[in-house]
């Protein structure tokens, strides 16, 4: 319901002259997408909360991006940068979902947009009868009725334009959320620390734009006073070095590693991390590794959560020190390895694949072989793997990282290979 005699924000101008009904979301036909935006300026924060809920479960559903996203997001833009409205740090957060999906799939590297952009014209120039002959061929060479069953499966699961269009989906919103920068940009300077924070996250995934993002990034980093909001600038700023700033960008974080605030010495780190090369070496990589094992171990109160990774410092801590496992192997796998001894559930899922990484590599099907060849580190992992709770193990999605690098799976063929008792 709109309310009475309410004035049209500035924001939702040209709403109406989108064809909603022509555009889908998860569930069909977007046109329930403008009654959502219109809430999400309401002064009722009740409202606000459900309909940018919905907007979660609509055009960003578990992840995916549809044809109404991208034309959300200018309407979103608008939102966040106008100071009158309210709750304009949940439109960034909302609009940084519709760029990339969860960002953990982005971290520590960040956004490689070159690779993604590739990615999607070789699927837009592929030949789908082409494609259907080969998943064919590969149907007929099944080995067995099992196999054949489970590889027609995958073939009939095979839908060429439903893939492309999911794929330019995510693409056209990531595109339009780039697109809004210039109007997000003034927002590092926000009165509120939230919309600040908020911002730098968003700003911290377009590369493409980092000419006049990164600027302003730095020239946040001398004038914030807010600890969660200078450790997101901090990080954002990493993540957006490229090969060419990267040993000065460096030397210009080095000093927040000494930071009074445990969070501002992380995101430092974290900064660094992501750098590498000569400037790591150049800031102290041991000093870096040092912030890092120490987070990933024990990652601090909740009141130092920044937006990136959902908060998760130890999982993105853990992701950061693969970034440095050429220079400190042993470390890096041993701090990664004790942070993820005092995990439960979900949370264990990005340390034991960092873990696991380090430990063996990437991953691979073959498996590291017997558990008596593995070295002391590997064999540590193993057991601490092993010995997580069921709380752990009752996700698919444990099991299924566990098993891509080869290792067994249940739980109790992993106690097994490592020679530990049954429970």
């Amino acid at each position: 319901m709109t309310e009475i005699n309410a004035p049209v924000p500035a924001a939702l101008s040209g709403l109406d002259a989108v064809d909603w009904s022509a555009l889908t979301h998860a569930y069909g036909p977007a046109a329930d997408v403008p009654g959502l935006l219109r809430a999400l300026c309401s002064p009722d924060e009740e409202r606000r909360h459900k309909a940018l809920d919905a907007l979660y479960g609509n055009i960003f559903h578990q992840g995916s991006r549809y044809p109404a996203t991208a034309a959300a997001v200018p309407f979103l833009v608008r939102m966040a940068a106008d100071p009158a409205l309210p709750g304009r740090a949940g439109c960034l957060d909302l609009l940084a979902a519709l760029a990339i999906g969860y960002d953990e799939a982005h971290l520590p590297g960040g956004i490689a947009i070159t690779g993604w952009r590739a990615a999607v014209e070789e699927v837009r120039a592929q030949d789908p009868e082409a494609i259907r002959a080969e998943y064919d061929a590969w149907v007929e060479a099944a080995g067995d009725d099992k196999e054949r069953r489970m590889r027609e499966f995958r073939r009939d699961m095979y839908d060429h334009d439903r893939q492309l269009e999911a794929l330019a989906a995510e693409l056209a919103a990531y595109d339009a959320v780039r697109a809004g920068t210039p109007a997000l940009l003034p927002l590092l300077g926000d009165a509120d620390a939230a919309v600040r924070t908020s911002a730098a996250h968003v700003l911290a995934w377009f590369p493409e734009a980092a000419g006049e993002s990164l600027p302003r990034l730095l020239a946040r980093l001398d004038e914030e006073r807010e600890p969660v909001v200078l450790a997101t600038a901090l990080v954002a700023t990493g993540l957006l070095g490229d090969d060419g700033s990267r040993p000065e960008l460096a030397l210009r974080l080095r000093p927040f590693l000494t930071a009074g605030e445990p969070v501002v010495r992380w995101a430092a780190a974290t900064a660094l991390a992501r750098l590498g090369g000569e400037g790591i070496e150049a800031a102290g990589a041991a000093e870096v590794l040092a912030e890092l094992v120490s987070c990933a171990g024990e990652p601090g109160p909740d009141e130092m959560r920044v937006p990136f990774h959902e908060g998760d410092l130890r999982g993105y801590s853990a992701a950061s020190l693969t970034l440095l496992a050429d220079r400190y192997p042993r470390e890096a796998l041993d701090a990664v390895t004790e942070g993820l001894a005092a995990t439960t559930g979900p949370a264990s899922f990005p340390v034991a694949t960092a873990a696991l990484r380090l430990a063996f590599g990437e991953p691979g099907p073959d498996g590291p072989g017997a558990f008596t060849e593995l070295t002391e580190a590997q064999r540590r992992l193993v057991r601490v793997l092993a010995g997580l709770e069921g709380a752990t193990w009752q996700w698919a999605n444990f099991s299924g990282i566990v098993r891509s690098w080869g290792l067994p799976t249940p739980r109790a063929a992993l106690r097994a290979y490592a020679g530990l008792p049954e429970e």
